[in-house]
């Protein structure tokens, strides 16, 4: 891989429960286990911070092959849900992601297709290909 941006970020503290924030400063976020999982849920957690950034990126590989294929995306979105649970084959925890993906300008067929050549460039799509379920639900289309 030819490295064209790195980010930087550095978690103290008790892990879930402590502090994360980039070198640059433009995150400083306080950690919190969520409720569900024990915690007192007074911050955010790890997953929430995946899921943001899952939806940012992916959304952006949407644009980008639309617009290589000269797509409608008014009001295209995307919403991420990143599931913990502990894994059912071995020790340890582990990730799903769901991506609901909204792309009201345009027919099944074609937001479908779009939906799938975003998900062979964007770069989380890639990097967790093969390490998690990732299901992709188209949740608006034109009729």
């Amino acid at each position: 891989m030819k490295t064209l941006y790195t980010a930087e970020a550095l978690a103290s503290g008790e892990g879930r429960d402590g502090n994360a924030r980039t070198n640059d400063g433009k995150l400083d976020v306080s950690l919190a286990s969520p409720v569900e999982l024990g915690g007192n849920g007074q911050g955010t957690n790890p997953e929430q911070l995946f899921a943001a950034g899952y939806a940012a990126c992916f959304h952006s590989a949407l644009r980008l092959v639309g617009r290589k294929e000269r797509a409608d995306l008014s009001d295209s979105a995307v919403a991420a849900k990143i599931h913990f649970g502990a894994l059912t084959d071995s020790e340890g925890y582990g990730l799903a992601a769901e991506l609901e993906i909204a792309l009201p300008a345009l027919d099944r067929d074609t937001a479908e297709q779009l939906m799938a050549k975003a998900h062979q460039i964007c770069p989380y799509s890639n990097a967790t290909r093969g390490n998690m379920a990732v299901d992709l639900k188209l949740v608006e289309f034109a009729a």
